[in-house]
């Protein structure tokens, strides 16, 4: 018998069970919209049939999605055993959502949202918005934040990284993006 050769047994896995993020929801019931660019996520839900993902959406790595939840503690103290709740998720056209996002049960999650990276979304998201944080808070407006990225655009898109990398190590200092400061209380 000969030994087990665990790297090829695990791409053997991986390659095998769920080509691309976009099946392995797929095949968990999840509906999943075209052009979609879905990077490995989490479904803490055995009910991947409540979820709907529009078309053209981002979701970045180490996002989850919950149907339900917080409900074993509250069976056992009420000694109610059949106690359930469960809420879908839809999520529109255009939507970019962060890494490690957490997207809670119930939610709709408009058409062309942005949703920045670690936020917790406990409510539903009108098109149009961006939002942030743990609760998710409005932070501005996506046709604003495009206007504002225009004005840095270098139109690097189509480009290789090799003739990224050479491009942008040419620019001075003053053609990226960069944030203010924080603002002190004491200041």
């Amino acid at each position: 018998m000969g030994l087990i050769n665990r790297s090829k047994v695990k791409q053997f896995l991986i390659s095998g069970c769920y080509d691309t993020p976009e099946n392995y929801l797929r095949k968990h019931g999840v509906k999943v919209g075209k052009e979609c660019f879905i990077s490995p996520c989490h479904l803490s839900t055995s009910e991947g049939f409540l979820i709907e993902i529009g078309d053209y959406c981002r979701i970045a790595k180490d996002t989850e999605f919950f149907t339900h939840g917080m409900l074993h503690s509250m069976r056992k103290y009420y000694n109610d055993y059949d106690l359930d709740w469960f809420g879908k998720i839809k999520i529109g056209n255009y939507v970019s959502i962060g890494e490690g996002c957490k997207i809670m049960a119930g939610v709709t999650i408009g058409d062309n949202v942005i949703i920045g990276a670690g936020s917790v979304v406990t409510k539903s998201i009108p098109s149009g918005y961006m939002v942030a944080g743990n609760p998710v808070r409005h932070i501005g407006y996506t046709d604003d934040t495009y206007k504002k990225l225009k004005e840095f655009d270098l139109k690097t898109g189509r480009m290789n990284f090799v003739e990224k990398e050479k491009y942008l190590l040419s620019l001075s200092d003053d053609k990226f993006v960069s944030k203010p400061y924080i603002k002190c209380k004491d200041k």
